[in-house]
């Protein structure tokens, strides 16, 4: 499968270099440091701390994750090689997503430690900690799905980085516009949100509804990226 041979040269690429190594080992610092912290300071056997820690420190680290992915072949001239081969965009596109997730689901998993410790030392309860790793999980591939649209706009990585990141912020801060709307505008505003969206799952609440909403901007985001691909061939 095409989309099998990108998956593996993008993942290979990321762990051929300190980028994937670093930003790992930085998420998990990070999410270490707050799980520490919280539990030896309150004594709670609980993760909803960590999970949104996490999701707030991968926003920063994501669109440096993913905005080289499209930008740098553009930038060497090596996305015309891939365009005029037989390779469908869609492949391309779709390998590359998948091997930044899977960067991410990497740190997720090395992560586990943490309920793992949770559950030697106390009696945590685990329906929260399993709906938080999967608002997570969903979280951060949205997030990516937004850096890889960013990183196919332009062939400078800084400004993809910094297109990306906007995007996420606007995303983040929209669920506040819900203090100042009232009716159906709040309702429109909240629903928009990524954030707002995640508080369920730290909650312990699994909702088909946030499910389907995080997978609808993830499957956006990807086709929107397959179509700009798409365009520049035939410019």
């Amino acid at each position: 499968m095409k989309i099998l041979t990108i998956y593996k040269r993008e993942l290979k690429s990321y762990f051929l270099s300190p980028l994937a190594y670093v930003l790992v080992g930085f998420l998990l610092l990070i999410s270490g440091y707050f799980f520490a912290t919280f539990v030896l300071t309150t004594q709670y056997a609980l993760m909803s701390p960590v999970f949104s820690n996490m999701v707030f420190v991968f926003m920063f680290i994501s669109p440096i994750l993913t905005m080289r992915l499209i930008s740098e072949e553009m930038k060497n001239g090596t996305d015309q090689l891939l365009m005029t081969s037989p390779l469908k965009i869609t492949d391309m596109v779709l390998g590359k997503y998948f091997a930044s997730l899977t960067v991410y689901a990497l740190s997720l998993v090395i992560s586990l430690i943490y309920p793992l410790y949770l559950k030697i030392y106390s009696t945590p309860d685990f329906g929260p900690i399993l709906t938080g790793y999967i608002g997570t999980f969903l979280m951060g591939a949205a997030f990516i799905a937004i850096g890889i649209f960013a990183s196919s706009l332009t062939e400078n990585q800084l400004i993809a980085g910094v297109i990306g990141f906007s995007i996420l912020l606007l995303f983040w801060i929209i669920s506040w516009l819900g203090d100042v709307f009232q009716g159906t505008a709040k309702t429109i505003v909240e629903n928009l949100s990524l954030l707002q969206r995640f508080n369920n799952f730290q909650n312990g609440v699994l909702s088909l509804n946030d499910i389907v909403f995080y997978l609808s901007v993830i499957i956006f985001f990807v086709f929107v990226t397959i179509m700009v691909v798409d365009k520049r061939r035939w410019s």
